[in-house]
């Protein structure tokens, strides 16, 4: 079902339909709306909310609906529960109610509603955990058919649910009388747009974690079309070692330093380049109180562990960041939890907040770096997909710019 194209060469969801193109034409109005958000919010042990981000993220579209005159049904997924089996740890009702706070007004919550949803235009409902729904996650062509024969025109807005291929997200735009996406997932859309397939050059790359083997596609995708790709973590440690540097007992992979070294050697053969660190801030042991020493790349010991990039390093990247055009960030290049290991991915972060390049943003880590170091405003993206962000660095097309993509050939605008 998945085709895997390159989005540098050619964006592969530019021509879809958008909601807020049918709001501005008037095709909403009285209409029945199905929305699907991405509401998977953090949650304590009593299930209060405790980072509500997604939710304000969700609000413009569900009001963009509302006042076209539509009668609207939002759904979202919320943890992981099985199909079927409703459990109150599963339920949306927090959000309904964190919903209801931050609009101003009631947010009913309907179970069971598979069958049918009571909704009149200019009236909102909130329909229960999509993925208590049995075959949602298997994309069961009933269930998707079910959904759609609910609504006059699905919306598709959670990009975080991009990159799956569930009823909620692919098969109910599939059978939908209309399929477009919503705000957010054009934003998302627009965005890596820029960043990828017509960036402003030179085009920079952030990717850092802990293994190459988890961002192995990514790094072999990016070093085809990047100017300059920066590694961080246990991803540089590798690096490192791949161009023959003691590394100590850091993190790294021995069995892909061959990779390391063909994604090297195929930025060399475009005139580009993977910088290896010249300095790194290493300890004996690994926490927040053990002791750093800023040493040169050559100079790690064999009982080193490597934590952070130094400064000389931090300094020569921050330039590079300051003369790019675009850049793209996934990861920190440290242990930035720790304030002695924090220096190298502050300094990358300033950089970014700094430079006029544009800039995109996505990963947990890197999103908590961001807030961090308070530079959300700075950064002219920051991406609300984990596992979808890093599928579209991978090169792939995500299900639901698929779909949307199709849908938009044979429907109406």
């Amino acid at each position: 079902m998945h085709c895997v194209l390159s989005l540098f060469t050619k964006p592969p969801f530019m021509n879809v339909l958008r909601f807020s193109d049918l709001c501005a034409q008037g095709k909403a109005s009285q209409q029945r709306v199905f929305i699907r958000a991405d509401l998977n919010v953090p949650q304590d042990e009593a299930g209060r909310i405790t980072e509500d981000t997604r939710i304000r993220a969700s609000i413009p579209c569900i009001q963009m609906a509302l006042d076209a005159g539509a009668a609207v049904m939002v759904t979202s997924h919320l943890g992981r529960p099985i199909e079927g089996e409703f459990r109150p740890a599963d339920s949306l009702a927090p959000v309904a109610v964190r919903l209801g706070e931050l609009m101003g007004r009631k947010v009913e919550l309907v179970s069971s509603w598979v069958d049918g949803v009571d909704v009149k235009p200019g009236q909102f409902v909130l329909l229960e955990n999509c993925r208590l729904n049995k075959g949602e996650k298997k994309n069961d062509p009933a269930l998707a058919r079910k959904m759609a024969a609910l609504c006059d025109i699905f919306v598709h807005d959670a990009f975080g649910t991009a990159h799956r291929a569930e009823a909620s997200t692919y098969g109910i735009a599939e059978y939908a009388k209309t399929a477009c996406a919503g705000p957010l997932l054009a934003a998302e859309m627009d965005a890596i747009a820029r960043a990828l397939h017509a960036p402003r050059r030179p085009l920079v790359a952030i990717v850092a974690g802990s293994k190459v083997s988890t961002k192995l596609t990514i790094l072999k995708s990016l070093a085809a079309n990047v100017d300059q790709l920066i590694v961080g973590g246990g991803i540089a440690n590798t690096f490192m070692l791949a161009a023959g540097l003691n590394i100590g007992k850091s993190l790294a992979e021995a069995a892909l330093l061959e990779d390391a070294r063909a994604v090297i050697e195929a930025m060399k053969a475009r005139g580009a380049a993977v910088p290896i660190p010249m300095d790194v801030v290493t300890a004996k042991s690994f926490g927040a109180d053990a002791p750093a020493t800023v040493k040169a790349a050559t100079d790690v010991a064999d009982d080193d562990l490597i934590l952070d990039i130094g400064p000389k390093t931090a300094a020569k990247l921050a330039a590079q960041l300051m003369a790019a055009g675009t850049i793209v960030w996934n990861g920190p290049v440290g242990v930035f939890e720790f304030d002695a290991f924090a220096h190298g991915t502050e300094t990358i972060a300033r950089a970014i907040a700094a430079s006029s390049a544009f800039s995109i943003a996505g990963g947990g880590d890197t999103l908590a770096a961001i807030a961090k170091y308070g530079i959300e405003k700075q950064v002219d993206y920051i991406s609300t997909g984990g596992g979808a962000f890093l599928a579209v660095l991978e090169g792939k097309t995500l299900p639901a710019f698929e779909i949307l993509q199709k849908r938009a050939a044979v429907q109406p605008g």
